[in-house]
């Protein structure tokens, strides 16, 4: 857990065995992009510093540029630094060499200026151990600053499903896009043999006059569970019994991300997995 104030946040947590606190101050909480990232090959385990610029040169983001360097010295894995920049909520793999991105982010001019299409595939194949990249050329939510992340649209859950963000009501100002996403995602089903399972858009929530980007997309796996972000909102039920119906053999929890969809993400956002074999100490 990476904290500005470590002996505050202790003070919470009665037995923290299993918790290692570092202390670090950043620019933003969102850890899902500015985090290294995970990647195994030949049952290696190794780290990747991406560039972090603040979603695009919107916000200061030199703090979290530098967080992962300042971080490097406690991993138990190796970690490389590469001039590329990336978001971590900004691309999906399904662990099987596919990866899944949105046109929007990962080909945005704000990015890595200079680059054509055909060379940022390139590279994330490279930086990935990927065969293949998708990108979904539609979808978007109201509110959101990171030029549309896939993971508020669509998520793998395994090696050939994926979960969505689909809107059924004509009247709601996604419905279009939406549509136009599930249609791309159909497409993407059909050549790579995918199974699709959509999820509900929630109701409206406004921050004053702006509507807010709330997705149940923004779900997050850990042992055992799923941790599905709920807003207060009818759609709430229905979302979770289509994850209950989906992951049988694990818990699903819901987290209330009232407050947290106030800051313009949710709860895989907000957070960073590791995977088995990295750690920190």
């Amino acid at each position: 857990m990476v904290c500005d104030n470590v002996k505050e946040v202790q003070k919470h947590f009665k037995n923290h065995h299993n918790l290692n606190f570092i202390q670090y101050t950043t620019d933003d909480c969102w850890a899902r992009d500015t985090s290294v990232l995970c990647v195994k090959t030949d049952n290696t385990l190794s780290l990747i510093n991406f560039t972090f610029n603040g979603w695009g040169g919107k916000f200061d983001a030199s703090l979290d540029n530098a967080m992962n360097s300042h971080l490097a010295k406690h991993y138990t894995a190796p970690m490389k630094t590469v001039d590329f920049i990336l978001e971590g909520g900004g691309i999906e793999s399904n662990g099987n060499g596919v990866l899944l991105t949105t046109s929007h982010c990962m080909l945005n001019a704000n990015r890595n200026t200079g680059l054509t299409q055909e060379q940022i595939t390139n590279r994330l194949k490279e930086y990935f151990g990927a065969h293949t990249v998708l990108y979904l050329n539609h979808g978007y939510l109201a509110g959101d600053d990171t030029d549309s992340h896939i993971d508020t649209l669509a998520r793998f859950i395994s090696h050939d499903s994926i979960m969505y963000v689909s809107c059924d009501n004509p009247n709601d100002e996604h419905y279009q896009e939406l549509q136009k996403t599930k249609h791309e995602l159909k497409g993407f089903a059909k050549e790579h043999n995918f199974k699709l399972i959509a999820l509900p858009l929630p109701s409206p929530i406004y921050d004053a006059t702006e509507r807010l980007p709330a997705t149940y997309a923004n779900f997050l796996f850990v042992n055992n569970a799923v941790l599905v972000p709920v807003y207060g909102v009818q759609e709430d039920e229905k979302a979770l019994e289509i994850f209950r119906q989906t992951f049988q053999d694990r818990e699903v929890v819901p987290i209330n991300c009232s407050t947290l969809i106030r800051q313009h993400g949710s709860l895989h956002c907000v957070t960073m997995n590791f995977a088995s074999g990295v750690g920190i100490v």
